[in-house]
């Protein structure tokens, strides 16, 4: 493979923002994927898979590269320079590239791969947390994350069927394969912009992991029905409620986010949905007023994300010790609060994209153990691994609020 300045520079600069100022790795490449409007599918894919390799093995390159944050210019090359030198791409003799010692990074890494933490490229703290809850499994689930997440959409079926999307794709050059047990899903096979397809624009369908799918048909809904998804954010799981009830019934969509819920409406326009009510949670009385009201209730509750590190590689550096106790705290609240919503016979799902125990089970199990915990039944409970589906980590809850 032949290096171009322009697209290792880009690279770089891209780095820079994620490392040094903090900013969403997702965000960035937008921003820098628009740098130059002659650079084609292959040269932007260099880029996102280069900056993406590269946050996603930032504690192992770094050790191996022997530089430390903040990263100077100089480092972030020496960075870019243990990625090509690990994959066999030949340096090219620039000077912002020093000579490289490609038998020195090849002997470190061979070192230190005998290190979990390091192999695995996380934080000590995380790596402790990890073992700690997971035990053995956690070898298992941290090499499924480290792996590049797959391309999932989910067919609309207000406008289309999985089989009807699959041919539409394929008649634009764009390969899928149907997921065994996942109805609405078809994976990419080759990863290209689905986002420019004609498919895309006119509704007919969304990007969203199988994991992900699974939460909404999860919540049992039929058409007809009030549905509150208290948690909605820009609607991915919204949206699949709407298509499994028909555009029939009410869906309540409320966020403290009033952006989100404004992408929402933009995505719920596109997907000819129209029975989504949204509604900003600026004080408690947004949802009090509808304590005892709703068929079925969605929390799909704040979390680390832990489960979604194959797509968000830099959150493993962006999440704090301190945080975790935060959301864990705030998830027991949201049961607390929004399990009101469900009336006698209603149903809801907790559900959140962690393979944390603390974050899943023991909340179900210690929000059961409470006065308002007591009015409900668990139906059944769902681990999603990683490490065995190959897809984002999740955890979803049904449980039944009683009649009396």
């Amino acid at each position: 493979m032949k290096l171009h300045r322009n697209l290792v520079f880009a690279a770089v600069d891209a780095l820079d923002l994620i490392f040094n100022q903090d900013k969403q790795a997702d965000k960035v490449l937008k921003q820098v994927l628009k740098y130059d409007k002659r650079w084609g599918s292959r040269d932007r894919g260099f880029i996102a898979e280069t900056v993406y390799d590269i946050v996603r093995w930032k504690r192992l390159y770094s050790e191996i590269a022997e530089v430390k944050a903040p990263y100077t210019r100089p480092n972030l090359f020496r960075l870019f320079a243990v990625w090509a030198t690990l994959r066999g791409i030949a340096i090219p003799d620039w000077k912002q590239i020093e000579p490289v010692p490609t038998r020195r990074i090849k002997g470190k890494f061979d070192e230190l791969i005998k290190i979990r933490k390091i192999k695995e490229s996380i934080p000590d703290w995380m790596d402790t947390m990890g073992e700690k809850a997971l035990g053995k499994q956690w070898d298992k689930e941290l090499t499924a994350l480290n792996t590049q997440a797959e391309v999932i959409l989910r067919a609309n079926t207000l406008k289309t069927t999985t089989k009807e999307l699959r041919n539409t794709l394929a008649d634009q050059d764009i390969d899928t394969k149907i997921i065994d047990t996942y109805p609405d899903a078809l994976q990419l096979i080759e990863r290209k912009n689905v986002f420019t397809t004609e498919a895309f624009k006119s509704g007919h369908f969304e990007v969203q992991d199988a994991s992900s799918q699974r939460v909404a048909r999860f919540l049992d809904v039929q058409p007809g029905m009030r549905v509150v998804d208290a948690c909605a954010g820009a609607g991915g799981k919204t949206l699949h409620l709407a298509a499994l009830m028909e555009n029939k019934g009410q869906i309540i969509a409320m966020d403290i986010y009033e952006g989100k819920l404004k992408e929402l409406k933009r995505r719920a326009k596109r997907a000819g949905v129209h029975n989504i009510d949204p509604r900003v949670i600026n004080s408690t009385k947004v949802f009090k007023k509808l304590y005892g009201k709703a068929d079925r209730v969605l929390i799909d509750a704040p979390c680390t994300g832990l489960g979604t590190i194959k797509r968000n590689p830099d959150l493993k550096w962006k999440l704090q010790p301190d945080f975790v106790q935060k959301v864990i705290d705030r998830q027991a609240e949201l049961l607390e609060s929004y399990s009101k919503i469900v009336k006698p016979g209603g149903k809801m799902v907790y559900a959140t994209c962690s393979i944390l125990p603390q974050e899943n089970n023991d909340q179900i199990t210690a929000f059961l153990a409470t006065e308002q915990g007591a009015h409900f039944t668990l139906d059944k409970d769902e681990n999603i691994s990683p490490a065995k589906t190959g897809y984002d980590g999740f955890y979803m809850a049904l449980l039944s609020r009683k009649n009396n």
